[in-house]
């Protein structure tokens, strides 16, 4: 049986009270895809947030660390290259047995897996009157800056597949510090800035957005949340 028939057709849905320390969060990823690799534990959609810290992908450059003194750094494990984490960014970890297909997801499709994971942010920021895009050649979601007219990302997908199963996932942005994004070149993208919900005036509260990425989930990845 399935870790997915387990937990009842759907992935587990957990939100992390406060502020979870990075080392934390890899730690209980590593503990979790280990249990369904094994088919003891369910699979898993964690919602954090983490205290202000910049991560290292796979491909993050030296060079685009800017400011190595201001937030702890950590290497992430993930594709891609560097991020920024803090109060105020919505840190989904997406944790599914690649050997069976979710929805639109086929079985043993990377690419499909990340397209998925793109639909879902744009699913959920459709909900809010945002129109999400995709860019050739640039990672992430992006919008048009309602002020300033011009391109800025919103949300970032960083992820790992170990033996089909996946961990690391996605971050959006509700109302960080943008100027936090300074001391890094963000995915190696200098042409271009950062954006949030509530810098293009959509206020609304964390609970909120939690509440469109749940509904969203199920449009893109069949079976919905399970409330864990």
């Amino acid at each position: 049986m399935t870790a997915a028939a387990r937990s009842g057709g759907g992935a587990r849905w957990e939100i992390a009270e406060g502020l979870t320390a990075y080392p934390d969060a890899i730690a209980r990823m590593e503990q979790t895809i280990a249990a369904i690799r094994a088919d003891t534990g369910p699979e898993l959609v964690w919602f954090v947030e983490h205290p202000p810290l910049y991560t290292a992908g796979s491909s993050a450059r030296p060079e685009d660390l800017e400011d190595a003194t201001r937030f702890p750094t950590f290497a992430a494990g993930r594709g891609g290259q560097w991020t920024y984490h803090g109060p105020g960014q919505r840190v989904a970890y997406v944790m599914l047995d690649l050997h069976q297909p979710h929805g639109t997801v086929g079985a043993r499709d990377i690419r499909a897996y990340v397209h998925g994971l793109e639909e879902w942010l744009i699913l959920t920021l459709d909900r809010f009157n945002i129109k999400g895009e995709r860019r050739a050649g640039r990672v992430g979601i992006w919008v048009v800056d309602r002020a300033a007219g011009t391109e800025a990302k919103i949300g970032a997908i960083g992820v790992r597949v170990t033996r089909w199963v996946t961990w690391h996932g996605i971050s959006l942005n509700l109302e960080p510090m943008l100027d936090h994004f300074a001391g890094i070149v963000p995915c190696g993208i200098r042409e271009y800035g950062v954006t949030s919900l509530h810098a293009q005036g959509i206020v609304v509260s964390m609970a909120e957005l939690d509440a469109a990425l749940a509904a969203s989930w199920s449009q893109v990845f069949g079976a919905p949340l399970v409330r864990g």
